[in-house]
């Protein structure tokens, strides 16, 4: 296998704390762009909407690595799909693709939303999103990630209150 080294442009700072399944909704954070890169490579930036952020599941492990069919969060109701089916840090390369709603700009740091990485994640990528590059034609998929994803980008203060004992 060929492989490469990458190094993070970015950081995020704040937004979430801990990583979670859901209620990933209506958190701000920073992606502050390392020292290393002029300011210029964010020139017109601001002109967009929103992002794509490539980063890595930087508190994932080696060993977290699943390479076999499982059930989407354990749940036995959804069916067994492959390592390539899921998006989770059980990939190989740890790595996932966001599109966080771009906020505003003020030097390095660029304010979003909707950016489901904890802090201090590495970002590896930034790009901004361009329509005319999502997907083209209707998009097909089963019921299941519907189901499973029901709740991802709802806000923190929607999460159910738990009893505890």
């Amino acid at each position: 296998m060929t492989t490469y080294e990458v190094e993070s442009i970015a950081t995020v700072v704040g937004g979430h704390t801990r990583v979670q399944d859901d209620y990933q909704g209506g958190v701000e954070s920073v992606i502050r762009l390392n020292q290393a890169y002029p300011l210029e490579t964010l020139q017109g930036i601001e002109e967009f909407s929103h992002l794509t952020v490539t980063w890595r599941f930087h508190l994932a492990q080696p060993e977290d690595v699943q390479l076999h069919a499982r059930s989407p969060r354990g749940n036995s109701q959804w069916p067994a799909t492959g390592t390539f089916v899921h998006r989770n840090h059980r990939r190989p390369n740890q790595l996932a693709v966001s599109y966080p709603r771009l906020l505003g700009v003020d030097g390095r740091d660029l304010r979003v939303t909707e950016l489901d990485a904890v802090d201090g994640t590495p970002v590896v990528d930034l790009a901004p999103y361009f329509q005319e590059m999502g997907p083209r034609g209707p998009v097909r998929q089963p019921a299941w990630p519907g189901e499973m994803l029901a709740e991802y980008w709802r806000t923190a203060a929607e999460r159910p209150k738990t009893c505890s004992p």
